[in-house]
């Protein structure tokens, strides 16, 4: 099973990041990866059995194993697959930083969330 990566392209900071990831990601040979757009296919979510709007807020990945990760741990899942960012996710699963870096990425999806809803993107 390929990894299954659920983004909102309608948001210009998570579409801008998720291409450059799978930029680096293709880059690697890592073309076994299917890229949800749940802003022109809302109802892949039903697939994860999440919200549309929780999609919208935060990345989720589904990893080779069917393991579901969201936010931070979507993120450090992607590094942790591609060259010059791997070291970037074992500091990440780190304890301290594990909390802390969640703890970041949990605010900035909230605002950039309600940014985005302010500028009625969806």
């Amino acid at each position: 099973m390929p990894n299954k990566i659920y983004y909102n392209s309608a948001c210009p900071v998570c579409n801008a990041g998720i291409k450059n990831q799978r930029k680096r990601m293709e880059a690697c040979g890592l073309k076994d990866i299917e890229w949800v757009d749940v802003h022109t296919n809302p109802g892949a979510v039903s697939e994860i059995g999440t919200s549309l709007n929780q999609v919208r807020e935060r990345l989720y990945v589904k990893d080779l194993n069917g393991k579901l990760n969201v936010g931070m741990d979507a993120f450090t899942c992607l590094w942790s697959q591609t060259n010059g960012q791997r070291w970037l996710a074992k500091l990440l699963r780190l304890p301290v930083f594990k909390q802390l870096s969640r703890l970041m990425y949990n605010l900035f999806a909230y605002l950039l969330y309600r940014w985005n809803c302010t500028k009625k993107r969806w």
